[in-house]
């Protein structure tokens, strides 16, 4: 049976994408994945292991469970330093080879900044110079989607409101092989107020309204240590952050997430079992809706 909202989470894979991620999604009970293929704070970009690749695909489809690549957090499209936008240009390619070799469905990415304001008003037009080539590039060879993941808000942002995110995709001629990732934390740092009755449903709303349907295509759900406004990325689990559950019960039955996958990022030290108070508590969620 097709999930309509399959829920799991950011997976551990240090020591090997098989060998240890697929006994963390079970543990976990995750019904889809996201991983790093490369540092999350660096610009190495490792090869892979064609034997661990071709087990995690294999062993995902077996279980039915999508997976998704999350590229480093270092990725900036709009920086005023050209080596950083080609290290980020190159971090995408590599990540969209590694999700073909996967099986992964899309790559997530960070809007970016524009960092100085004397660059504001050169940093779209140059996200559409970096990102169209990508963009054309991964639709021709059958490649992993991009989806742009608004950010927390501050540092000259390029999108991090959901009304922000319609210039940006128009500097990418709205290109059909673009989609958006939607983290919670992120829209509540940047001022949507998710915790207000009727918050979430209105702020997913505005997403449609500005990006237009079928664009949103995962969700990062976390709850935040910080409150509506901080413009402060720190995730929290899910009910015990500044957001509250009930923003989450919204999430769960709100029409723009019905068939989306919904991953959670939050605080987890248990090795055993990993994510799965927040995937459990998604889930009753979802029951409940």
């Amino acid at each position: 049976m097709l999930l309509t909202r399959p829920v799991g989470s950011h997976t551990r894979t240090s020591g090997g994408l098989a060998k240890a991620g697929l006994p963390y999604a079970d543990a976990a009970g995750a019904e889809v994945v996201q991983i790093y293929v490369s540092n999350s704070r660096g610009w190495a970009l490792p090869p892979g292991d064609p034997q661990q690749d071709a087990l995690f695909r294999d062993g995902l489809a077996e279980r039915g469970v999508p997976s998704y690549i999350h590229a480093s957090l270092l990725v900036n499209l709009g920086s005023p330093t050209s080596l950083t936008v080609e290290k980020s240009v190159q971090t995408l390619e590599h990540a969209l080879r590694r999700g073909r070799a996967i099986g992964a469905t899309a790559v997530v990415f960070h809007a970016g900044s524009a960092v100085d304001p004397a660059h504001d008003d050169k940093a779209l037009h140059q996200v559409r110079e970096a990102l169209l080539p990508l963009l054309d590039t991964a639709f021709a060879e059958g490649l992993p989607r991009l989806l742009v993941e608004p950010s927390a808000g501050g540092g000259r942002s390029l999108a991090s409101t959901m009304q922000d995110l319609g210039p940006y995709l128009d500097a990418v001629e709205r290109h059909p092989w673009l989609g958006v990732c939607f983290d919670t934390c992120h829209a509540w740092a940047a001022g949507h107020d998710l915790a207000a009755p009727g918050g979430m449903a209105a702020t997913l709303d505005a997403l449609v309204a500005t990006v237009g349907p079928g664009r949103l295509q995962l969700v990062h759900a976390n709850d935040s240590k910080d409150p509506c406004g901080s413009t402060r990325d720190r995730h929290e689990t899910i009910g015990k952050g500044t957001i509250g559950t009930a923003a989450f019960a919204e999430l769960m039955r709100h029409p723009a997430t019905a068939g989306i996958p919904v991953v959670v990022e939050t605080p987890s030290d248990d090795a055993a079992t990993g994510h799965a108070t927040d995937i459990t508590l998604l889930k009753d969620l979802r029951a409940a809706g």
